[in-house]
């Protein structure tokens, strides 16, 4: 095999990519979970902690608040202590449910949902040192180191900028009044945070569409692996054919019972019997309605005359038939004249059946065209 059928240079197909999702490998953005986290950590505190304070503040002024029964009672104290760490973990509980709905919100919609357990699984091949140290110099993981050195360089630039000229004025703050000071230090934080969650923001904007395209890359495929695929989805010709025969057997089989709608049965004399139709009004050729061979040629035969419908002797015709008809199509065109012999001396038959004219002669045996005889064309073949 030449290398250049190796190199993966085709896009993933969708049965590969639909297969990947399938075992939890989808293109995932780390920067967009950090700016979730982050976001909505920062988020949740600047919401929570004020309700949280306050809600500790007079928890705490109302236990630590003593009267001539709790004295009597130390057991009390317990009770208070358990009431307070209530508090604190329904704060803990809210913050940690909103940041793990912002983790896995990002997730979604940067991959996508994967309703997969396989990323679960153990797999010990990870655990190869060869393998692993491999990955250490493939295309993303480069691009992954390089870019979270850039945007580490960025974050140290812009933290140093934003401390060295907010220093000073904080140091400051110990001239002030306290309520003032801490509103001044919550605000200087605040915008500090934001600008953090900016740069953040910018890089994430740049991740999304960057892991996507390196998933894209990763699943890339050779010419092999679409040959591969191709065969897969089609299938082995042998067993496609084999289950091609089964279901035309099943279909003849199950057109038995529309025998008793037939015109006629024509048969050879036992191996083959196919049953025709032909309604003027509603048809614009015979139709095939049933066909079968050895037994199931007799079960035809027999259901034919149950109905006392005419079972006729041509074998030519019944083989041609037999070979090149569909169920429930019409005939091949090169039989019209054949059929439409076997037809008119049916109509007469009925008719002298009926008392309307004289009794037919002997069943035509119509000219078949011996490219659509079997038997004539095995022997033509056979034939040095």
């Amino acid at each position: 095999m030449d290398q250049g059928s190796q190199d993966r240079n085709l896009p993933a197909s969708e049965r590969k990519l639909r297969k990947a999702r399938e075992d939890g490998q989808v293109s995932r953005s780390t920067d967009l979970s950090h700016l979730a986290v982050l976001g909505a950590g920062a988020l949740a505190v600047m919401l929570l902690a004020p309700l949280l304070f306050e809600q500790l503040k007079l928890d705490i002024a109302r236990k630590l608040t003593f009267d001539a029964s709790s004295v009597l009672q130390p057991g009390s104290m317990l009770t208070r202590l358990g009431d307070s760490t209530s508090v604190g973990l329904a704060g803990c509980a809210a913050f940690a449910a909103i940041v793990t709905a912002a983790s896995i919100v990002s997730a979604i919609a940067s991959g996508g949902w994967v309703n997969s357990l396989k990323p679960l699984m153990p797999d010990f091949s990870r655990i190869n040192p060869l393998k692993g140290f491999g990955n250490l110099f493939t295309k993303k993981r480069f691009l992954d180191t390089a870019k979270m050195l850039v945007l580490m360089g960025i974050l140290f630039a812009i933290a140093a900028v934003f401390l060295s000229n907010g220093l000073q004025t904080q140091a400051s703050l110990i001239l002030q009044p306290s309520s003032s000071a801490i509103a001044h230090l919550v605000q200087w934080l605040t915008g500090g945070i934001g600008l953090l969650l900016l740069v953040i923001l910018l890089a994430a904007m740049v991740d999304v569409p960057l892991q996507s395209f390196l998933h894209k890359d990763q699943m890339k495929m050779s010419h092999q692996e679409v040959k591969e695929e191709g065969k897969e989805s089609d299938g082995n010709p042998q067993m496609k054919g084999k289950m091609r025969q089964r279901q035309r057997e099943l279909a003849q089989k199950s057109s038995v019972n529309a025998v008793p709608k037939a015109d006629f049965v024509v048969m050879n004399p036992t191996h083959f019997a196919v049953a025709i139709q032909y309604d003027e009004k509603t048809m614009s050729a015979p139709r095939v309605i049933s066909k079968g061979a050895d037994l199931l040629a007799l079960k035809i035969r027999d259901i034919a005359k149950h109905h006392s419908i005419p079972v006729l002797q041509s074998p030519m015709l019944a083989r041609a038939l037999y070979a090149n008809a569909e169920l429930d199509q019409d005939i091949p065109s090169a039989l019209y004249t054949a059929v439409a012999q076997v037809l008119a001396y049916v109509y007469r038959l009925r008719a002298a059946m009926r008392g309307d004219g004289p009794m037919p002669g002997d069943v035509p045996q119509p000219a078949v065209p011996p490219e659509l005889d079997p038997f004539t064309k095995t022997a033509k073949a056979a034939t040095p």
